[in-house]
C-alpha cells in the first residue's frame, strides 16, 4: 500500500471546501466560562462531533462553542466551557475524548492536543500533545485511541492517550476503525475511501464513493455521508456501498452510527436521528447559528 505524503492542505481542499470552512485560528483561550444554567438553550453553531453517553443514553453534541447535552424533547444546554471542540468521541460512561481550540480569553495552547473528560463534558484535562496537535477526528476502539492529527497531517495511535505511535501521513477528513479488526482503518480523502490493513501504517490511494464522514457501528453496519448529505451503507467493510437515504439540511458536519439501525447526523441545519437505518430522519436539535467553524 502507498502512504500518502504532504502537503495535506492541497490534497484535502475539495473535501474541506465541500464540508467545512477553515478552522478558526488564534483562539487563545480558556475554559473558564461557566456553563449555561440548567435548561438554558444557548445558540448552537458549527457541529464537530456527536455521541451517546452510555451512562444515561443522553445525546452530546460537540460544537464550535462548547459541548451541549440534548434531551429527548429537544431541550439542550451547554455543559462545558465555550471552547471549540473539534475531534470528539464517547469512550465510555461519562468519558469523552476531544481536541480543538480554547475559548476566547484563555492563555492555553491554541491547539489543545488530546483532552479528556470523565464527568460527561463538564471539565476537561489535557492528556498529551498540547500545543502540538489538533485532532479533527477521534475514534476509540479495541481499548485504543485513533486520532487524525490535522496539524501534522498524520494518523496517531495511542493506548493510554499520553504516548503516541505516529502512523501514515495522509490527507483525510475523517477516520473509522473496524469493530472486528484493530488493523483495519478507513479514511475519507478527496480520492474516496482510503483503507489500511496494518493499523494505519500505510493506506491505499482511495476508492469511490467520495464521502465526508464515516462511522462503523457493527461489522455489517459501516455508514458514510457524502458532501451532499447522501447516506451510504456498506455491509462488507467498505468494498461495496448502497444508498441508505438522505439526511436533511444540506452539507454534513458529523456522523455517528450508534448501532446498525440508529444513526445520528449533523448538517448545516441541525442534528438528525434515524432509527431505521437511514430511511427516515427526525430532528433532534436545530442549528440556530451556522457562523464559524
Amino acid at each position: 500500500m502507498a502512504s500518502y505524503r504532504r502537503p495535506v492542505l492541497a490534497a484535502t481542499a475539495i473535501l474541506l471546501t465541500a464540508t467545512l470552512t477553515a478552522c478558526a485560528n488564534g483562539s487563545a483561550t480558556s475554559g473558564s466560562e461557566e456553563p449555561s444554567p440548567s435548561g438554558a438553550a444557548a445558540a448552537v453553531s458549527h457541529i464537530h462531533g456527536l455521541g451517546i453517553d452510555p451512562a444515561d443514553g443522553r445525546l452530546y453534541v460537540a460544537t464550535h462553542e462548547g459541548v451541549f447535552a440534548v434531551d429527548d424533547d429537544g431541550s439542550h444546554k451547554r455543559v462545558s466551557d465555550t471552547a471549540d471542540y473539534m475531534g470528539f468521541t464517547v469512550a465510555g460512561p461519562n468519558t469523552f475524548l476531544g481536541s480543538g481550540h480554547p475559548a476566547e480569553g484563555s492563555d492555553n495552547h491554541a491547539n489543545r492536543g488530546l483532552i479528556k473528560s470523565t464527568d460527561a463534558g463538564k471539565t476537561w484535562k489535557t492528556l498529551s500533545l498540547g500545543g502540538e496537535a489538533d485532532f479533527h477526528a477521534l475514534e476509540y476502539a479495541h481499548n485504543t485511541i485513533y486520532g487524525y492529527d490535522s496539524t501534522n497531517g498524520m494518523l496517531r495511535v495511542s493506548k493510554d492517550g499520553k504516548t503516541w505511535d505516529e502512523r501514515a501521513e495522509l490527507a483525510a477528513l475523517d477516520i473509522a476503525v473496524s469493530p472486528n479488526d484493530p488493523d483495519v482503518v478507513l479514511a475519507t480523502t478527496e480520492n474516496g475511501i482510503a483503507k489500511s490493513t496494518d493499523g494505519g501504517e500505510t493506506f491505499n490511494e482511495g476508492t469511490k464513493p467520495v464521502l465526508a464522514f464515516l462511522s462503523w457501528a457493527k461489522p455489517n453496519a459501516l455508514y458514510g455521508i457524502d458532501p451532499a448529505g447522501g447516506l451510504h451503507r456498506s455491509t462488507d467493510g467498505g468494498t461495496t456501498w448502497k444508498e441508505a437515504g438522505t439526511v436533511p439540511g444540506g452539507g454534513p458536519q458529523a456522523l455517528t452510527a450508534v448501532d446498525a439501525d440508529r444513526i445520528l447526523a449533523a448538517t448545516q441545519d441541525g442534528v438528525y436521528e434515524s432509527r431505521d437505518g437511514g430511511k427516515t430522519f427526525t430532528e433532534r436539535l436545530p442549528v440556530t447559528s451556522a457562523a464559524g467553524h
